[in-house]
């Protein structure tokens, strides 16, 4: 086995890890991105994200990519509806081009941050297994082909499930108790054009006690939704998700009563169903300053997606995690704390937001919840 040192080692090139990426290379300093998978091309990046103006385009403009963001933008997407589950529309918004929370497709934000990257940034093919200190805040990163690195600074950008978070701290998420799965229907405007009307040209929501639909339009035509249920933890167990028909029957018995349009967003889906549980890390999960390693994004303080923030905040913590290291060079203690003073508490926040907004939506009344929640936001 051979060992090779890289200065600052980032695990992750999700879009926490590739912002921070950026932010360095603007600054002229160098950095190594290590991920698991074999190439940029391995797998589909999900569906559509809401930008937030104060996290994630503060980002981007942090990078120099606020301009060609922009470019990415889906016309639109910022429009919304809200149907009950007789059917009725409840309530509607148009994307008039005045919100602050453009839409786009993750897959395209990735490649802008990639392209974005000298060549050999990003090692693929590189699966962590572990960290261990070395002793003056060096640390050596394995991999699971047996190799190693060793690095000054190593920051976890890795997600849910980070390797790199136990040298920090011994929390794990823990379950929400809610489920989704996923599905999707492809050309919606010729093939799909009950569905493609009922959820419009933005994010859809219907609500009912612990069980819903959530949708959106993407950029190619397509529609993706979220079937969420709160049901125990091992309810996707007992689902044969290689079974398709089987699991949308499995899926559909929730909504037994609910009116057919809805019904058929599950009925009519293109392809397999992708089951996933959703986690969350404990609400102001945090560390001791501990030498030469940090985390950023989910690996930091994962949180339930009802609050729209966890790419945001990735970003963000991306790109302050950057700034940080930039303006204390030669003192990467003093950058490292200057970073998490203010992540801590952001992340916080946001993830109390995200635990609020889940037992809202669902709830006893989850419906005239969201409702209310809209018309109070005019």
């Amino acid at each position: 086995m051979t060992t090779t040192h890289h200065p600052l080692a980032i695990v992750g090139a999700g879009l926490g890890g590739l912002t921070l990426a950026r932010v360095l290379q603007v600054h002229g300093i160098a950095a190594t991105v290590f991920d698991l998978e074999p190439s940029r091309e391995a797998r589909t990046q999900g569906g559509m994200l809401d930008i937030h103006g104060d996290t994630g385009q503060r980002a981007l403009r942090a990078a120099g990519l606020y301009e060609p963001f922009l470019g990415l933008v889906h016309p639109g997407g910022q429009a919304m509806r809200i149907v009950a589950p007789d059917g009725a529309v409840r309530h509607t918004e148009e994307d008039d081009g005045s919100g602050d929370r453009p839409e786009v497709d993750r897959g395209r934000l990735r490649d802008l941050l990639l392209d974005s990257l000298a060549p050999g940034t990003v090692h693929w093919g590189r699966k962590a297994t572990g960290a261990r200190p070395l002793g003056d805040g060096r640390h050596e990163l394995r991999f699971q082909d047996g190799s190693a690195v060793t690095t000054d600074l190593l920051v976890g950008a890795d997600g849910a499930w980070s390797r790199i978070r136990p040298l920090l701290s011994a929390a794990t998420p823990a379950y929400t108790g809610v489920s989704f799965v996923e599905a999707d229907l492809h050309e919606a405007d010729t093939r799909h054009p009950a569905a493609a009307a009922l959820i419009g040209g933005g994010f859809f929501f219907s609500l009912g006690e612990g069980r819903g639909f959530l949708a959106h339009r993407e950029g190619d035509g397509s529609l993706h939704v979220y079937t969420a249920l709160k049901v125990a933890e091992g309810w996707l167990d007992s689902v044969d998700l290689a079974d398709t028909a089987a699991a949308k029957d499995a899926v559909l018995a929730h909504f037994d009563g609910w009116h057919e349009s809805l019904r058929a967003l599950v009925g009519e889906a293109d392809g397999a169903l992708v089951g996933r549980r959703i986690h969350a890390l404990p609400i102001g999960h945090r560390w001791e300053r501990t030498p030469g390693v940090t985390l950023l994004g989910d690996a930091a303080h994962l949180m339930s997606p009802f609050a729209g923030e966890g790419a945001n905040l990735a970003m963000l913590d991306g790109a302050e995690l950057g700034l940080a290291l930039a303006a204390h060079p030669g003192d990467v203690e003093a950058a490292l704390r200057a970073y998490e003073e203010p992540m801590f508490p952001r992340g916080a926040a946001s993830a109390a937001e995200s635990a609020a907004s889940l037992a809202q939506m669902f709830g006893e009344r989850a419906l005239e919840g969201l409702l209310e929640r809209f018309a109070a936001t005019g």
